[in-house]
């Protein structure tokens, strides 16, 4: 079983390598915002990504400043982004199927549970 900060921690990576497989040249402030962490938080996904030889990163040669960046998915990334959307949605479609069947099991308890009955408007006297 994986364990709920792995899993975590793998949906970042499907999102980040998702994101830069469109939009290579996307600064790390725009990445993070994207993705829902922080600057350091996505600074740390972009090392270890780099680190495991999933992504490459370069000078953006069409920058005007040179100090931009841009990440591109080496072909070990690629395949690791395909094993990731694939584990990703079979995850999503489990939780799916599991809240549908909540759901139904819920509305089901609702359509026939009794109705509730009126106060009548007569005041009762206070038990004693």
């Amino acid at each position: 079983m994986t364990s709920k900060r792995t899993k975590v921690q793998e949906d970042t990576h499907f999102r980040v390598l998702r994101i830069l497989q469109k939009n290579p040249n996307m600064s790390q402030r725009d990445l993070a915002s994207s993705v829902g962490v922080s600057v350091g938080g996505i600074h740390y996904v972009l090392n270890a990504l780099i680190d495991k030889g999933l992504v490459k990163f370069g000078n953006f040669s069409a920058a005007k400043d040179k100090r931009r960046y841009a990440y591109i998915l080496t072909p070990k990334g690629i395949a690791r982004k395909a094993a990731l959307t694939r584990a990703f949605l079979i995850r999503k479609t489990e939780e799916y199927e599991a809240l549908r069947e909540e759901i139904e099991t819920l509305t089901a308890e609702i359509e026939n549970a009794p109705k509730p009955q009126r106060l009548s408007s007569q005041k009762h006297s206070p038990i004693k």
